[in-house]
């Protein structure tokens, strides 16, 4: 079986890293880093890693993982040869899945069409805009697609993901061998719990970045209540 890590310019490493540690160690798989043309792949800044391989030699995975980063937003937005090799494997694989606006490429692949998903606080609203049903969760499954939010959500999509594969007591152990015991120093992970004029900033950051404002979030159904309607 063989799993597929999508890298592009502009990723942001901890989406990348942090499933990296528990998915590569699925037994009976195989882990790679795949990108539109094999070699160095830079987060945009200090950080870069390497793509042992380029998309149109990497074959059909069984496993799909799209990180994110503020320039998934835009490969989304404009499509191109990425969005289109991951609508092309997607009937293939047993697993597709995104960390943070890595799920907005989900979208624009037509992944998305009619499901429940989950991204980056910033970005819920443009879900919808690749008819996905936006919900408010860490990780959201929808068949073989699964979903997290940002960042460090996912690490908690590929625990998720290796209980599913390998069976909770492995999930578990990937758990305790990276120490993942969540217990942050402030209660500001969220726009509902960050105070207002830390999410005014941050977001009046994103919106600089991206040349125009986004809706702000909005109050979104759970898992369940999506899948109930």
């Amino acid at each position: 079986m063989k799993t597929a890590m999508l890298l592009f310019p502009g990723f942001t490493a901890l989406d990348a890293i942090g499933p990296y540690h528990a998915l590569a160690s699925l037994p009976g798989w195989d882990f790679t880093f795949v990108a539109e043309r094999p070699g160095p792949v830079s987060n945009g800044g200090s950080f870069t890693m390497i793509a042992p391989v380029g998309i149109d030699e990497i074959g059909q995975p069984d496993l799909l993982v799209v990180p994110g980063g503020v320039s998934a937003i835009t490969i989304a937005r404009d499509g191109g040869a990425l969005v289109e090799w991951i609508r092309g494997v997607h009937p293939g694989t047993t697993w597709t899945t995104s960390v943070c606006t890595g799920a907005l490429m989900l979208g624009a692949a037509g992944v998305l069409q009619g499901l429940p998903a989950t991204t980056h606080w910033y970005s819920h609203a443009e879900l919808a805009d690749y008819g996905a049903i936006p919900t408010d969760e860490r990780v959201v499954r929808a068949g073989k697609v699964v979903t997290a939010a940002g960042v460090s959500a996912g690490i908690d999509m590929s625990l998720v993901l290796a209980a599913l594969i390998a069976g909770e007591p492995f999930a578990q152990a990937a758990q305790l061998d990276m120490e993942y015991d969540p217990a942050p120093p402030f209660s500001s992970g969220h726009p509902r719990s960050a105070p207002p004029e830390v999410y005014a900033w941050l977001k009046g950051m994103y919106d600089d970045m991206l040349g125009a404002p986004s809706p702000s979030p909005t109050p979104t159904a759970s898992a369940d209540e999506a899948e109930r309607e």
